[in-house]
């Protein structure tokens, strides 16, 4: 199927909705939940929330912000929760916090951990130096909103990756939404966590601080996890618009893994027991401080700096058939300067910047002899990464309604393991790149915007890639580089709040991963030509408006094609893993008394492949649930989060394999069955 035909439904939503709208009286913007971002500012939005959004209408392509007010009503765990209802990010949880987070089809054979997107928060990069990631120490309930770039419009923090960026924003002393707040949920698999946080200002000085406990069994076998989160965010203005900030997070997780599961048992038995994952005590404990100094100062009426320095202190204890140890130390700086005025005469913003980033992993890995305790050392090595990116973009409204855009990064990566057992084993890999960017965005009165870019993405190689385990060996891979076409448009049109984006993604030596044994770290190769191509879709459509309450329908479509072109051994094959459809819908009712209720439904409709030969599916499938909630007197908020109504069994996720036919098929993540989760919010 083409892009094109599959994207006709879309086609007549955008000539729909970008119609001028003839005699239609103007409906009120209170699209608080809303992800989707317009050039119309939104009086219903909290001001740091209409800062953001606006901030990232200047963008010619696919954006996002997700306030925490969009989800403080549910139990929002990780990525998986806060980020459901934005069109494209597929997010589906393995265990605890742990996710597969794919963006246009990023890092779509990766069956552990974070590859092709940058995770950020507050702009300084939860990745490693060598662009690998991970979820663990991201917690939803201390952030104030999140940014979603898609594709090549994360230029403002120089990545050039091919999923973009999601960078999570932390409360101030001065914008939080609450001055004190006490929060405490419960649930099934006997789920608990409290929440207590307080923002105060007083002079020139304010503070944000967070504390978060939590608990579960987990719905599978072998999946109990207990964490403790700690944020702190000190801020001095030094004037108007000209602040430093002081912001330090420590975390410490621990996290017990089951194993992946066969179709029949993922299907039939979810919470089979995990006697080998017990036996060799898989799990994954991290203790993390993570210090970052920043600023935020107005050089002139036109002119702003932004910039930092951060550094991050880690430990990873991770038993699985082996045992992993890892001792991290990395550290970093940034800055960039916003600019905004003319160029003769025309209207022009425009931002420019570097990000960089260093550091070392002192990896150490041992034989599982049970219940994950050390034997014998079978790999030693110091992996040391760094890298830069220097990063420009620019707009010149070259009419009062239409703006050219163009940038560009030039970027370099250095990859260096010291393999302290084996010194014949030991190398470096250096990736030089530029990624040029050009793009057109047009706004019309009502805010309504249509936009156009190509882009450019090179991704050099992490260490998970570079060095395979178990037994650590050096295998050279090229970058991933790809060209991606994007065109879209957003905006209201009477009641409806629309998204739409189309892509096209061309790519050289996309990094496919592989299992070869349903418990082992999976191999990567660099594949030939692949596409990725799709359709990212959100429609809000305000049903009702005025006494007794307001009603709401949120959906969100993604389509998306990814498959090779034209390779030796696949063909034309599909890419697997990520489903080729995928809906989401919730209706929304809130009362005018206070209340509000929720159902909604989770859609994939298709079959999805699991190995590259396309020879194994898993089925789709219908998830249905509820969310509901009031408001009390006193700043006392109750609700109640229950999920998949229906006892569906499903399978969530998969890790890809090569050919069902000949590897191991042990692959498949169930997803979690009937639950119910409620709980408590005391704001004042």
């Amino acid at each position: 199927m083409s892009l094109w035909t599959s994207a006709a439904p879309c086609a007549l939503l955008l000539a729909a909705v970008a119609a001028p709208a003839f005699a239609q009286d103007p409906v009120p913007a209170t699209e608080l939940d809303t992800v989707i971002v317009t050039g119309e500012r939104n009086p219903d939005d909290p001001a740091v929330v209409a800062e953001a959004r606006e901030r990232l209408s200047r963008t010619p392509g696919a954006v996002a912000v997700v306030s925490a007010e969009s989800y403080e009503d549910r139990y929002a765990l990780a990525l998986s929760d806060t980020l459901r209802s934005v069109p494209g990010v597929f997010a589906q949880r393995r265990w605890g916090e742990e996710v597969r987070l794919s963006i246009r089809g990023s890092g779509i054979g990766q069956s552990l951990h974070l590859r092709g997107v940058l995770l950020a928060q507050d702009g300084v990069p939860i990745n490693a130096p060598d662009g690998f990631g991970d979820f663990q120490e991201l917690d939803p309930l201390i952030a104030r909103y999140t940014e979603v770039y898609k594709g090549g419009n994360a230029l403002r923090f120089g990545g050039a990756a091919l999923g973009g960026a999601v960078n999570i924003l932390t409360p101030t002393g001065r914008n939080a939404a609450h001055d004190y707040l006490v929060r405490i949920e419960g649930g099934s698999y006997d789920t608990r966590r409290a929440h207590v946080a307080i923002a105060r200002e007083h002079g020139d000085w304010d503070l944000y601080a967070a504390g978060t406990w939590a608990g579960s069994d987990g719905f599978m076998d072998h999946q109990d996890s207990d964490s403790r989160r700690l944020t702190v965010n000190l801020g001095r203005q030094l004037g108007e618009d000209r602040e430093v900030r002081l912001i330090v997070q420590a975390n410490s997780l621990d996290q017990q893994i089951s194993g992946a599961r066969s179709l029949t048992d993922a299907l039939k038995s979810p919470q089979l027991e995990q006697p080998y994952a017990r036996q060799m005590g898989f799990g994954r404990d991290v203790q993390s401080v993570r210090a970052t100094l920043q600023t935020r100062y107005r050089l002139t009426d036109d002119l702003i700096f932004e910039g930092g320095v951060y550094v991050v202190d880690k430990r990873l204890y991770h038993p699985v058939p082996v045992v992993v140890d890892n001792d991290y130390r990395y550290y970093g700086a940034f800055g960039r300067l916003d600019w905004s005025g003319q160029i003769a005469g025309l209207r022009a913003d425009a931002f420019a910047g570097v990000y960089f980033r260093t550091g070392e992993n002192d990896a150490l890995t041992f034989v599982n002899i049970g219940s994950g305790n050390t034997g014998p050392l079978i790999g030693s090595t110091v992996q040391k990464a760094s890298g830069v990116d220097v990063f420009a973009e620019g707009r010149l409204f070259v009419t009062d309604r239409l703006a050219l855009v163009a940038g560009g990064s030039w970027g370099r990566a250095e990859r260096d393991v010291d393999n302290r057992l084996v010194p014949v084993n030991s190398a470096d890999r250096d990736y030089d790149w530029f990624s040029p960017r050009l793009g057109l965005l047009w706004e019309g009165d009502g805010g309504d915007q249509i936009y156009a870019n190509v882009t450019r993405s090179v991704e050099p190689a992490t260490f998970q890639e570079l060095v395979q385990s178990p037994i650590p060996q050096f295998v050279d891979l090229e970058a991933q580089e790809a060209w991606t076409g994007e065109i879209g448009a957003r905006g209201r049109r009477g009641p409806f709040l629309y998204d739409v984006s189309l892509y096209h993604a061309r790519i050289e030596g996309e990094f496919l991963n592989y299992t070869l044994t349903p418990d082992a770290p999976p191999l990567t190769f660099n594949a030939g030509d692949t596409i990725h191509q799709g359709v990212e879709a959100g429609l809000d459509w305000r049903l009702l408006e005025g006494e007794p309450g307001r009603l709401t329908l949120r959906q969100t479509w993604t389509w998306s094609d990814f498959h090779f072109d034209g390779d030796a051994t696949y063909g034309d094959n599909r890419l697997p893993i990520i489903p080729e459809h995928a809906y989401r819908a919730e209706l929304k009712f809130e009362h005018s008394a206070g209340w509000f209720v929720a159902p909604s439904v989770e859609w994939t409709p298709n079959d999805v492949y699991v190995d590259y030969a396309n020879t194994m599916k898993y089925p789709g499938y219908t998830v249905l649930s509820l969310n509901a909630g009031i408001d009390l007197p006193n700043g006392v908020a109750l609700f109640a989060d229950v999920r998949n109504l229906t006892n569906e069994r499903y399978v969530s996720n998969a890790n890809a394999v090569t050919d069902s036919r000949t590897a191991t098929t042990s692959v498949f993540t169930p997803g979690e069955g009937r639950a119910a989760f409620v709980g408590v919010r005391v704001a004042w």
